[in-house]
């Protein structure tokens, strides 16, 4: 297999064509050994799904025995998702994206470039592999990222695809999720996932910069914010960031009428039961007027005359939109602050990017798959 194709341009919705470039140049049927996948990489959950019917998602996390000892425990040289977080007292521990791109850029901060680079390396090839391609196919992989994600975001996660996939492509994530559902007209598509919250503009062509807008707002911002509240409350207690995620992955609700939340956590060692409901409410509602923020700039700057119908069809994506109540309380922020607004909630929110970017895949003109300088 010739690893030697890829290009980082943003793909065009096209017509149903079954032609890709071969190493020459010339187009190949996609019917004589090609593999198509769409791919989600995000912060804290990695998706799949390809063209032979697997659909796979595992936690983006990997793991590195420190040493010979560990190495003996583990029984292996990489772990990958949960059970590298499992691990990960044993291992040197990477989670290689942050805020939705690879740590391993110019301009974030990190004390290891290179293993944040060789991690989501593995990871790409471990969730490619997943999805079981035969050694006769070629892989043809579109992968989601951020909105707004700068030119040196999208070469690190290029540089980071290349040993494992033919071509690659590059598409925003709020986009595939539209694409995915064949809501291309008229929409606003708001994508949650941990590190960023990502919003498109959709109106029946390609969208451009202005149709989109990242924030930072997302997951790991209410993890944040709810490990303070926790804090702030119950000084005595004692949890770890991980705790406090699936604290909150488990309980999320934006409600007035939500259930009362217990939760133990330890005091000096002791399983101690602390009452958590205001602190996950207020928590999650934070990221709200944000996210409506969003939203106004790209109603505000769009044609007077269909504004009102991008206020009617706003679209709730990625792991982000299961919070129990986020459709409604967006809907009334956006009365509020823009006198209408209708959500709908997609109906598989882990898959919603990874199936998208699949759809795009197939779409692909032959124009787009471009072989490496």
């Amino acid at each position: 297999m010739s690893k030697n194709q890829t290009t980082g341009a943003t793909p065009t919705t096209g017509g149903n064509t079954a032609t890709k470039p071969t190493e020459n140049g010339a187009p190949t049927n996609k019917e004589g050994g090609v593999l198509y996948l769409g791919v989600d990489l995000g912060t804290s959950r990695t998706s799949i799904a390809a063209s032979n019917g697997q659909r796979v998602t595992i936690s983006s996390h990997v793991g590195y025995p420190k040493d010979v000892v560990a190495r003996k425990l583990l029984g292996k040289d990489i772990l990958f998702g949960d059970e590298a977080l499992q691990h990960r007292l044993s291992c040197r521990f990477y989670r290689p994206l942050a805020s939705g791109v690879l740590k391993a850029t110019s301009n974030t901060q990190t004390n290891d470039v290179e293993g944040n680079m060789k991690a989501a390396a593995d990871l790409i090839r471990e969730i490619i592999r997943l999805a079981k391609p035969r050694s006769d196919e070629l892989v043809y992989a579109v992968i989601g990222v951020p909105a707004e994600a700068a030119i040196h975001h999208k070469d690190a996660i290029i540089k980071a695809a290349r040993e494992s996939v033919d071509s690659v492509m590059l598409c925003s994530e709020p986009f595939s999720v539209a694409y995915g559902l064949d809501m291309l007209d008229d929409v606003l598509v708001i994508d949650i996932g941990a590190g960023t919250t990502d919003l498109c503009r959709m109106h029946g062509t390609m969208p451009e910069e202005a149709d989109q807008l990242t924030n930072t707002y997302a997951g790991d911002f209410v993890d944040n914010r709810l490990a303070e509240a926790i804090a702030k409350r119950y000084p005595q207690a004692q949890f770890t960031t991980q705790m406090i995620k699936e604290i909150k992955e488990k309980h999320s609700n934006i409600s007035d009428n939500m259930p009362p939340v217990f939760v133990e956590l330890p005091v000096n060692g002791k399983p101690t039961s602390f009452d958590v409901t205001d602190e996950i409410r207020n928590s999650c509602r934070s990221i709200v007027p944000h996210m409506v923020d969003g939203l106004a700039r790209l109603i505000g700057t769009f044609d007077p005359e269909f504004q009102q119908r991008l206020k009617n069809r706003v679209l709730l994506a990625g792991g982000g939109s299961m919070i129990k109540g986020l459709d409604l309380a967006i809907e009334n922020e956006m009365k509020e602050r823009l006198g209408a607004g209708k959500v709908y909630r997609i109906e598989e929110p882990v898959y919603g990017g990874s199936n998208g970017a699949l759809k795009i895949a197939h779409d692909m003109p032959a124009e787009y798959w471009e072989k490496l300088k």
